[in-house]
Parts: structure tokens; C-alpha cells; sequence
């Protein structure tokens, strides 16, 4: 889970939890502060103004509590909002940047220079990874009976190739991708008909 859900849903726990101790507090309020004195002599008297006062002191300190309760649950609401906006703001023009720095390969190589190549669909080879660097993607998992599965993507200079996908039923499963020329593993392939087959470190 992201931090900004993470933060939301514990606001939300939190103030789930503060309105059932304020509604506990607003029942306890009549039984607890207003004690009738079991006798009519003093101890019993005293003992009723004893326990009244120690019944008001906790509802003064639960008031206490529940304002700083509710201005925590505010805090945590803020600060998740906060958070999901620093994050889309970030986000923002690094994707910017990425989009033109890997329009010229991809235009002309079918491939980023930067980034990891797209999952295929169902029976799809998956896309090649960044040139520079980034994963293949992954070969799609066949479900049709006699299709192979698609080949993973190939790294670049860095990153790991894509998995293969599963062949459908009586196919074999593709290739594992290439991994990256300087560094990277080869992908591993889910076959159905014979054992995996990994892509090639280089």
C-alpha cells in the first residue's frame, strides 16, 4: 500500500476509534458525575462527592483528549493529501523528461532508451527493454490450447530479461528475454510442454 492510502486509512481508523470513545464518554457522563448518596450520613455523602469529582476530572481530560485526538486525525488527513500531491507533482516532469529522451529510440529502434519494455498480452512477445538501460517485458501466458506463449523482452546494456509466458495447453511456453549486455540475468520461461528455457546472460 502507498503511503497516501496508508495515511488516509489510518485517519479514517482513527477517527472511527474517537467517535466511539466519545460516545462512550457522552453516556458515562450521567451515571459517573451525578452519584446519589447511598445513605444520608456523611461517609456515604462523602463518598459520592469523592467519586462525582473524579467522574468530572475524567470527563474534563476526555475533552482534552478528543480535541487533541481530532486535531491528529486533521493532521494525518492533511498530511496524506499533502503527500499524494508532492508525489504527482514529482512524478509529473520526470515523465516528461523520460517521454523525450526516449522519443527519438523509440521512434526509430521500437524501444526507449530509458525504461522498462511493456508486458505482451496473451500470447504476445513481451517489449524489449531500454537500450541504456531497463527489464524486458514480460511474454504474455497463452490461453488457448496449441499457442505458445510469448518470448520475454530483451535488457539492453543493463537490466534483466523478460519472462516467458506459459504455452497454452499442449504448447510450449516462450523464451526468456536477454539479459542486459554489461549486466542482467536472462528471463525464465514457464513451458507447458517441456522444461523452462532462461534467456542468455551476455
Amino acid at each position: 500500500m502507498a503511503i497516501p492510502e496508508l495515511l488516509a486509512s489510518t485517519a479514517t481508523d482513527l477517527e472511527r476509534i474517537g467517535s466511539r470513545l466519545s460516545a462512550v464518554n457522552a453516556t458515562a457522563v450521567g451515571p459517573t458525575t451525578v452519584l446519589v448518596s447511598a445513605g444520608s450520613d456523611e461517609v456515604s455523602a462523602a463518598v459520592a462527592s469523592l467519586f462525582s469529582r473524579h467522574a468530572q476530572e475524567y470527563q474534563a481530560w476526555s475533552a482534552r483528549v478528543s480535541t487533541f485526538h481530532a486535531h491528529f486525525v486533521q493532521t494525518l488527513t492533511t498530511g496524506a493529501g499533502m503527500y499524494h500531491a508532492a508525489e504527482a507533482a514529482n512524478v509529473s516532469p520526470l515523465q516528461q523528461t523520460l517521454d523525450v529522451v526516449n522519443a527519438p529510440t523509440q521512434l526509430l529502434l521500437g524501444r526507449p532508451l530509458i525504461g522498462n519494455g511493456a508486458n505482451g498480452g496473451p500470447g504476445q512477445n513481451g517489449g524489449n527493454g531500454g537500450l541504456l538501460y531497463g527489464d524486458g517485458g514480460n511474454g504474455g501466458s497463452s490461453t488457448t490450447p496449441g499457442q505458445p506463449g510469448g518470448n520475454g523482452g530483451a535488457a539492453g546494456l543493463v537490466g534483466n530479461g523478460g519472462a516467458g509466458g506459459a504455452g497454452g495447453a499442449g504448447a510450449n511456453g516462450g523464451a526468456g528475454g536477454n539479459g542486459g549486455l554489461f549486466y542482467g540475468n536472462g528471463g525464465l520461461a514457464e513451458p507447458a510442454g517441456r522444461p523452462a528455457s532462461w534467456g542468455q546472460r551476455r
